[in-house]
């Protein structure tokens, strides 16, 4: 596992934020570049998942929100995509402890129910068992699609709508809001990609309307706590214009 030394953001990054997305890409172009099996790659990206995420609990973040599987992941090789969900069962058996301990607290988004028993079993069960950590909240956007949130979100609101329950002059953007999976948490200040590309592959489109963009070319598993630093003190240099 890699380390480094516990150092806060410099006071360029004062304003930390909020909310913190992450895209973890490159998992695959990291093995393929050792001559390794690209389930290498996933699984150091789950080491680099623990230092970010105990540097993001260690800096104050309140909610770090990181992208692990994606409905278009579907159409990976069967061999890797049974890999990935076996991962999941590995993350959440390995690092409860570690979670614990940093009072982190998991939550899952995206259409998590549709993965294998095991795999749904071991997320639901992490997400319980550490469901009383009052630190960082680690959600991990599994079989998650920004597009099918948006989706049914505006079903929920339709079914409001024809129940009478809701005017249709009454839908603003907080009612959206109010049916996304994120609700009640704000909205990302601060979205990384690691991995060189420069889109956001159908994440969080809605939520991250005003959120700041740091792209890096470092794959995921080679990000550390010394890159979320690097992002932070780039967010801490931006004059944040909420569209204005």
């Amino acid at each position: 596992m890699k380390t480094s030394a516990p150092q806060p953001p410099s006071e360029a990054a004062a304003a930390i934020p909020r909310h913190i997305a992450i895209i973890m890409d490159g998992n695959r172009r990291w093995a393929r570049r050792r001559g390794l099996p690209a389930v290498e790659g996933h699984r150091r990206g789950i080491l680099a998942l623990r230092e970010v995420t105990r540097a993001a609990s260690d800096f104050g973040v309140e909610v770090l929100t990181v992208y692990g599987f994606s409905t278009e992941n579907w159409r990976r090789e069967p061999t890797e995509i049974s890999f990935l969900f076996d991962l999941c069962v590995f993350f959440a058996r390995t690092e409860l402890a570690e979670l614990k301990k940093n009072n982190v607290r998991v939550r899952i988004i995206g259409d998590w129910e549709a993965l294998p028993t095991r795999s749904r079993e071991a997320l639901e069960s992490l997400a319980r068992e550490t469901s009383s950590n009052t630190g960082l909240l680690l959600n991990l956007a599994v079989n998650y699609s920004s597009r099918a949130e948006l989706r049914d979100a505006m079903r929920a609101v339709a079914r409001e709508v024809a129940a009478g329950r809701l005017a249709p002059d009454e839908i603003d953007e907080e009612t959206l809001a109010a049916h996304l999976a994120t609700a009640d948490l704000p909205d990302p200040d601060l979205v990384i990609r690691p991995g060189g590309e420069q889109r956001l592959s159908n994440f969080l489109l809605y939520q991250a309307a005003y959120a700041e963009l740091v792209m890096s070319d470092i794959f995921w598993p080679d990000f550390s706590r010394a890159d979320l630093t690097a992002a932070i003190e780039e967010f801490g240099r931006r004059a944040r214009r909420w569209g204005a």
